[in-house]
């Protein structure tokens, strides 16, 4: 299992570089490197006490859009030709008949039973319309399998027309080209070897932009801020940021993901929303503790605290081999060959690891206490667990 600790932490009683007594005549460089080392740390330490109480500083463009500038999910359906024998099967019937109503599209018209569509594949297309993107820009597309091909590599796209979840008339982008499945499947004898998904691939810039979409940026005179992730002190802040800077705008926090704006009638929207966009704000940062158990990836935030606990750990190993020994007859007893089985039990228990969490704990303590104990990741997502549950650990726990 594959295991990532991301925490914010400075061992600042363990500075680099060789020590040495000035007192007895030794090499001072040692006690400088240290003392420069010491400093650094209590810097990086210093900034992270204030990341912590005050935020990080951001820009308002990173945290938040304004309403009315959004990207569009389209949506296509279309045929991946030009396949080595790897496309669509029998068993997906309605291949054939795309390919047949393509090809009467052409001015050919064929029977679909006639068809053999191994070479290839329907699938899913799937491409996001930027804000503001006009007839011409491209964008990149994805396609999947819908049937049961077992490999997309080395097939061509043919053009496909893309459709926003809204309107299924009006054509937003026209898809076309060859596909990159960024991996492959090859086998040989009963033997296979395969990297990544064959059956999903991507084609850069693989779409043209039909249809622009219409973006409204004013409401009655107004403008708003929507914070992608929202939080009452962000939204605070960034509300008191623009009035120390431009108070003609008069913002106000509507919610915690809301921020209210007035668009003096000199201004263009363009002009203020550029000028907005680009100020910095101290963006609060919340106690939380993301888990994913498929991957064994574990992330603390910096202002994850913890109250005074004791965290114990121990294992109980329980190993059960069976050996199958031949019992073979004497000669001329009329006996028969039999399969003996010896089964061994044992069952191990080690020591119990005991760690003790003082009162407000930081990111850091909880960093040298994994490492003390020595844990696994399983060991430590069932200890933050544990923790939450008793009431020592003072975040959210998120698991994905």
């Amino acid at each position: 299992m594959r295991f990532l600790l991301a925490f914010v932490f400075v061992f600042a009683a363990s500075p680099l570089g060789a020590q040495s007594d000035p007192g007895q005549g030794g090499d001072q460089s040692g006690a400088v490197v240290s003392q420069e080392a010491l400093q650094r740390a209590a810097k990086r330490l210093e900034s992270i006490i204030d990341a912590e109480k005050n935020g990080i500083e951001v820009r308002i463009k990173d945290i938040a859009r304004f309403r009315g500038v959004r990207s569009n999910q389209l949506l296509g359906y279309g045929l991946v030709v030009g396949l080595e024998g790897t496309g669509d099967t029998k068993n997906t019937p309605f291949t054939q008949t795309l390919l047949a109503n393509a090809m009467k599209f052409a001015g050919t018209a064929v029977d679909p039973n006639f068809l053999k569509v191994k070479n290839v594949a329907v699938v899913a297309i799937t491409a996001e319309l930027p804000p503001f993107s006009t007839p011409g820009n491209r964008i990149d597309v994805t396609v999947q399998s819908i049937g049961d091909a077992k490999s997309l590599q080395g097939g061509t796209l043919l053009q496909a027309p893309l459709y926003a979840a809204n309107s299924k008339d009006v054509v937003y982008a026209a898809a076309q080209g060859s596909v990159s499945i960024g991996g492959f499947n090859v086998g040989s004898g009963g033997n296979s070897v395969q990297k990544n998904h064959s059956t999903v691939g991507r084609i850069p810039s693989g779409a043209f932009v039909e249809t622009a979409v219409s973006t409204q940026t004013v409401f009655d005179g107004k403008l708003f801020l929507e914070l992608d992730e929202a939080d009452l002190t962000t939204s605070k802040r960034v509300a008191e940021k623009i009035a120390s800077v431009w108070p003609e705008y008069l913002p106000r926090a509507l919610t915690a993901g809301t921020i209210e704006l007035n668009l003096p009638p000199d201004r263009l929207p363009i002009e203020s929303m550029s000028e907005i966009e680009l100020l910095t704000v101290r963006a609060d940062t919340a106690a939380l503790v993301v888990i994913n158990e498929r991957t064994g990836t574990i992330v603390v935030g910096g202002n994850v605290r913890l109250g005074p606990a004791v965290v114990a750990k121990g294992s109980l190993n329980v190993r059960i081999e069976t050996d199958l020994l031949v019992s073979q007859p004497a000669p001329f007893s009329k006996g028969e060959t039999a399969v003996v089985p010896q089964t061994r039990v044992d069952a191990r228990e080690d020591q119990a690891q005991v760690a003790l969490i003082a009162p407000t704990a930081t990111v850091a303590d909880l960093a040298k206490l994994f490492q003390a104990l020595r844990v696994s990741p399983t060991d430590i997502i069932a200890i933050l667990q544990a923790l939450q549950e008793q009431g020592s650990l003072k975040a959210r726990i998120r698991v994905q």
